[in-house]
């Protein structure tokens, strides 16, 4: 990533009343605010390699990852990616309630971009690392919201991609489970999968890392060593 900018337009209206409001969607009256959401942002992470990424609510980290990820197109600088790409950062999105556990499985395997071959071969493994093969059968709403999380999870880590980034995913499960996942994390490195991580678990992040980059208001206020930069993070805190 060379000196990436990301910007993004805010609207806002004066109007109070529930007829102007939508009489200034109709006519477009509403004035927009510029917000750069990322402001000369540079770094590189080789094959194999972490980098945890740090900041306060709003400071930009999301907006990284979906940069990387080719959701969100940088409005100045370059990036370069070389590698498929795992994007794991809206866990879950695309289940349906209704479904079966299996069902939802293969479901959201191919919002992931599996073939249908693939999901199916990956389906007992996806089971077990989640802990729910007992629920198989069941319809997605009979479990809890951190048990969806867990699936979603645990199909999204049967992706065969070069680079895998998760916003706040590690998030998930209980501590035994997010050892589990540090652990996947470790395999995936070992096989020289690269790894992005968005988290405020400032001990997973130093422990996961190369090197850290902390974002505030957009801008890069470090890039280093796991340790010094989470210290610093805390102490701006």
């Amino acid at each position: 990533m060379d000196h990436v900018w990301k910007k993004f337009r805010v609207p806002h209206s004066e109007k109070r009343t529930l007829l102007g409001s939508v009489s200034a969607a109709i006519s477009g009256a509403y004035s927009k605010e510029e917000f750069w959401a990322l402001q000369e942002i540079s770094f590189s992470v080789h094959q194999g390699e972490a980098l945890g990424v740090i900041g306060e609510n709003g400071s930009g980290k999301s907006a990284l990852l979906r940069v990387i990820a080719g959701i969100l197109r940088a409005d100045r600088g370059s990036l370069k990616v070389e590698g498929s790409i795992a994007p794991i950062m809206e866990l879950g999105v695309g289940f349906s309630p209704e479904l079966s556990v299996v069902e939802n499985i293969h479901l959201y395997g191919s919002i992931m971009g599996f073939q249908r071959n693939e999901v199916s071969a990956r389906v007992e493994e996806a089971l077990r690392f989640a802990e729910l093969n007992r629920f198989r059968d069941a319809p997605l709403r009979n479990l809890s919201t951190g048990m969806q999380a867990r699936l979603a999870f645990s199909i999204a880590f049967e992706a065969n991609a070069d680079i895998f980034l998760l916003d706040e995913a590690l998030a998930v499960g209980d501590v035994r489970f997010q050892k589990k996942c540090n652990e996947r994390i470790e395999k995936l490195r070992s096989r020289g999968s690269t790894i992005v991580v968005v988290s405020h678990d400032m001990e997973t992040v130093r422990m996961l890392s190369d090197k850290v980059l902390y974002l505030s208001k957009g801008t890069m206020a470090a890039l280093g060593d796991p340790m010094d930069v989470t210290t610093q993070y805390l102490q701006d805190l």
